[in-house]
């Protein structure tokens, strides 16, 4: 990988995001009907609208919006079938806030249409490499991209969740590492700016139960990357699998993961329950960077 500092900040729709000085929090807005924690709003604009505004007020930095379900096993949604769901949710957001918007998508065209419509950046989870066009669409946009750990891995479906019982690692931290590594001198290559790439290490994705843990755990070492990083730990089965539960609420334990996270260096968490991961965010902030005299003050 091109040897790269660190850059201390982002600017994101006239938004400065200061890497290291607190946790910034995206809030998830699932325009699909099938989201795997139940939260999906389809094409109901008024929850949509409903749900921006509720973000807003907990302290969201960031909207992130899809229209394709990524739990394991779900169904690929053609592009016009995802672009009829997403652009209206766009543009409904976007009328709301002028908190930056994110699209979670990995197919080019969808990005394309999703930047016109109002968003700033692009969330990857196949990290610029399902759609050969996607990487040319963030380079010529300039705008920041998520680069995602994946691997095709053949789901299970079970009681307590979809996961990815089978998935093969040597060792699972180093092993992401690397992909990453490749995926961001993709990304370079294809002219996208270093100083515009996040990367996330993809937990659920293409990863066993144990294997997400582990990679949880291990999260201060993928500050090698030298970028800032994003993870989504909201609600997924591997807190179901901690708990040995398919029923339990995993907020709590969203929470517990969240502070983990935040104390090995992650720099924006994605989260469905906005005012508690906010909550949460504060007190490891105050934890891990001593934010809590400053927050007293203000």
């Amino acid at each position: 990988m091109t040897e790269s500092t660190r850059a201390d900040s982002m600017m994101i729709r006239g938004h400065r995001f200061e890497w290291g000085l607190r946790t910034y929090v995206a809030a998830i807005i699932n325009a699909t009907p099938d989201s795997f924690s139940g939260d999906g709003v389809g094409g109901d604009q008024a929850r949509v609208a409903q749900l921006t505004n509720a973000a807003t007020d907990a302290g969201a930095d960031i909207i992130d919006v899809g229209a394709e379900s990524t739990r394991p096993g779900a169904r690929t949604v053609p592009v016009d079938e995802e672009l009829a769901r997403l652009i209206p949710a766009i543009r409904t957001v976007r009328e709301e806030t002028d908190l930056p918007i994110s699209v979670d998508t990995y197919k080019a065209r969808v990005a394309a249409a999703a930047l016109d419509a109002g968003a700033d950046f692009v969330n990857d989870v196949w990290g610029l490499r399902r759609d050969a066009e996607m990487a040319g669409v963030v380079a010529q946009a300039g705008c920041p991209v998520v680069v995602t750990h994946n691997r095709r891995a053949r789901p299970r479906i079970g009681a307590i969740g979809g996961h990815y019982p089978n998935s093969e690692y040597n060792d699972i931290v180093r092993d992401v590492i690397g992909d990453l590594t490749g995926q961001i001198d993709f990304a370079t290559a294809s002219g996208i700016d270093m100083d515009r790439i996040i990367v996330d290490p993809g937990i659920g994705f293409g990863k066993s139960p144990p294997q997400n843990l582990e990679l949880i755990s291990r999260l201060a070492e993928l500050g090698d990357l030298g970028l800032p990083m994003m993870i989504g730990l909201s609600r997924k089965s591997f807190i179901g699998f901690a708990l040995n539960d398919g029923k339990a609420d995993r907020t709590s334990g969203t929470a517990a993961a969240t502070a983990l996270a935040i104390l090995a260096g992650v720099d924006i968490i994605r989260v469905h329950d906005v005012r508690a991961m906010v909550a949460a965010a504060r007190v490891a902030d105050a934890l891990a960077r001593g934010n809590s005299q400053r927050a007293v003050e203000e």
